[in-house]
């Protein structure tokens, strides 16, 4: 999958006090360049430094064909994804998601790879996240 970056950030869930604001503002400044036409969007979370726990890139970005290869982002076809339905009746529900996941993992019922992992928000307004999986 191709997708062309319109923003990048690098934080930490736990040690990031301004993870909140950081978030909020990058998605806030790409939605500035999202097509007129309907699209999916993605949050890309990449270059994990460990587990969940520690620093990663965080990506917003939307599908891409171009060759531009500053901006592209290629996330390998050979990926296995667990992916997670967001319940959008939950105000919270992404955040109560990605929590969800975690405790999985904890748990030892989700192996990760942390490689690319996605959140993809459809223009129908159904959010997923696909967590890359061993």
């Amino acid at each position: 999958m191709k997708l062309k970056i319109l923003k990048s950030i690098r934080t930490n869930n736990f040690n990031d006090i301004y993870l909140e604001d950081k978030i909020q503002r990058i998605w806030r400044e790409a939605s500035i360049h999202f097509p007129k036409d309907k699209v999916a969007t993605y949050g890309v979370y990449h270059k994990y430094s460990s587990n969940y726990k520690g620093d990663y890139t965080l990506s917003i970005a939307i599908a891409d064909d171009s060759n531009n290869s500053e901006t592209t982002l290629n996330i390998p076809d050979d990926i296995n994804y667990e992916q997670f339905q967001v319940d959008l009746k939950d105000e919270l529900g992404v955040i109560n998601t990605w929590k969800k996941i975690w405790k999985l993992e904890e748990s030892g019922e989700l192996k990760r790879t942390y490689t690319y992992d996605f959140e993809k928000y459809d223009p129908n307004g159904k959010i997923e996240i696909f967590i890359a999986i061993a």
